[in-house]
Order: C-alpha cells, then structure tokens, then sequence
C-alpha cells in the first residue's frame, strides 16, 4: 500500500537523495518526458546526481528536451516515477538482473494510480503531471529557468491539447503563466508540438482515414493502422498520437476509437468521447484505464476480433446512463 505524500515531503525527499532515477512510461509523451526532464534539470542545479530511463526512445521532436539518459553508470539512492499509473507502463524498465524495480515514489495525475509506488504523490484534478511538477520544483527551492520551464510547458501543452481539453483549468493556465514567466518561448514550443507534422506521421494520417468506420448507429467511429502500415509510413510511433482525436472529432460521434498495432503484434486501443460519455469505463472492461473522457488499453488477437470486443463494451457504456460527475479530463 502506497503512502500518500503532499508537495512539501516529495520534494523534500527530492532534495535529500543524492542521486535519482526518474523513470518514464513507454511509448512516451510530452507530459512523462516533459516531467522527467525538468526534474533532470531541476535536481542537476542542485548539484544531485540525476538522469532519465525509458523503455522506448525518446522521439526527436522532444530533443530540446535534453535529458541525461540512465546508463547504468550510478546506483540511484532513490527512484521517481513520473506520469506513469502503473508498474505494468514502465515496460521493459520495470525489471531489473536482481528482480521488479522498486520505485519509491511517484507522481501522477491518473485517478486509476494503482499505489505501485512506496510514497506517491498524485492528484487527479491535475491536468497533467506537469501541473504538479511545478509545484514540486519550486518546493525544492530550485528556480524555475527557461530549460525548465520549457520542459514543464511541454507537459502541460500535450495533455491539454494546447488548453483545448476538458481538463483544462484555471489553475492549469495559473501554471502556464507561471513558465511562461520563467522563459517558455510557447510560441516556439506550440510550433514543434501542434503545428508541425513530419511527412511520415501525414502519411500514416492518410492510411489511417482510408480505414474510417461508423458503428453503432453513427454513434462511433473507428481508425486503425496495422504495424505494416505504421513501419511503411516511415512515422514515429510516438507521433502518432494525435490520430486519436480524429475520430471524436466528426459530427455526431460520441466515441472515437483508435487501434495501432504494436510491433508484439498486440493492438493499442485509445479511446476518446463526447461530454457524456466515460471513456474510461469502457476502457476498464478490457483491462486498461485512464481518465473519464480520454482512456485506452491494449488487446490481442485478430484486429476483427479485437474490434468487435471494444465495440460491444463501447454500446454497452454509450447505452447505460451518463456518468454521474462532471467531465474534468480529457488528458492522456
């Protein structure tokens, strides 16, 4: 059982390790990256040995980022999990020669946490893991410099949708003023994550719209691209992901799925609805989670098989009755 920690103690924790592992989710994003990086940069000024470990590359359109990569190369006296909900997301990571890693805390916006963590620090009306970052930092006493700023911003950005989402809040835009004072040149920082596309993720784009369904009366639509289709594009899995709002965003659709097949041959479905409809129960009757309006999780099988699965758990949540709270995310 995780024991839960306000800002002050993590970060106290923070400061009094001298050296971290900061570990990232797979398949990573702007918020998981954006975290650890600022925290790289944030325990570097305070002269703490530091560096970051992911099961997946870091896609490079994230170099400005520039985190010190793990190698190894020191025996961290305590490791932080940012933006990752369960062990199972750090992937390859999660094990070490000597057995499961142990991660001593984490920091987290998911509602569904599973408490993998010794200490955690997690807050479900955060709309990224970068909100709480913030606090945390300047809790060390560290200054907020452009770099990480820049770092926070980027987090922030992505799991909002640059402020579109429903996650979004007014302490998410006290946050956002809060960098941009700092240094985050947003205006640079929008322009490589929302407003520029490389060739291979607008190929994949096009696969993927040729592949457009209706189901359930109209009610959803679907996307997917095999990982033939993905490797062909020439794209960054990691690129990929504005994909999942395509389908949400037609006319009339109240659930909008994805399928992206995984290299393992597993296929990762990301689910994303309309006000209304929670995403993320249909996303827990196949074994994954996230949050009310934007969940996912990963299934095996054929991709007909497959789905057929999550079809009949989507009819069966857009047919029951509306989720009783408000929508609050829409973050990843």
């Amino acid at each position: 059982m995780t024991q839960p920690l306000p800002v002050q103690q993590a970060a106290a924790r923070l400061k009094e390790a001298g050296s971290v592992l900061i570990l990232c989710h797979k398949n990573p994003d702007g918020d998981t990256l954006g975290c650890a990086s600022a925290l790289y940069h944030a325990l570097a000024s305070l002269g703490r040995t530091a560096a970051v470990l992911c099961a997946d590359p870091i896609p490079p359109r994230f170099g400005y980022l520039r985190p010190r990569l793990y190698r190894g190369d020191f025996e961290p006296a305590l490791t932080v999990a940012v933006d990752v909900a369960s062990l199972q997301l750090l992937g390859a990571v999660a094990q070490t020669t000597a057995g499961p890693r142990r991660v001593d805390l984490c920091i987290d916006h998911h509602a569904g946490n599973s408490g993998y963590a010794q200490y955690s620090l997690v807050d479900p009306d955060a709309a990224a893991a970068a909100e709480l970052l913030c606090d945390v930092i300047e809790a060390m006493g560290v200054q907020l410099t452009p770099q990480i700023a820049a770092c926070l911003y980027t987090g922030l950005a992505t799991d909002t949708g640059c402020f579109r989402f429903a996650n979004t809040t007014a302490q998410t835009h006290r946050a956002a003023a809060r960098l941009i004072e700092a240094g985050a040149r947003v205006d640079e920082l929008n322009t490589i994550l929302f407003a520029t596309k490389s060739r291979g993720q607008m190929e994949a784009e096009r696969v993927a719209r040729s592949h457009l369904e209706y189901h359930l009366d109209g009610r959803c639509a679907l996307l997917w691209l095999t990982r033939e289709e993905i490797a062909a594009s020439g794209a960054d899995p990691a690129d990929l992901d504005e994909l999942t709002s395509l389908p949400a965003g037609i006319e009339g659709v109240r659930a909008g799925l994805t399928f992206r097949q995984q290299p393992g041959g597993s296929w990762r479905v990301s689910i994303r609805t309309a006000q209304g409809v929670d995403a993320c129960a249909i996303a827990r009757r196949l074994g994954g989670g996230g949050h009310l309006r934007a969940a996912g999780c990963e299934l095996q099988g054929a991709l007909d098989n497959v789905k057929a699965a999550v079809l009949a758990e989507t009819a069966a949540v857009l047919d029951g009755p509306e989720p009783e709270q408000p929508d609050q995310k829409e973050g990843r």
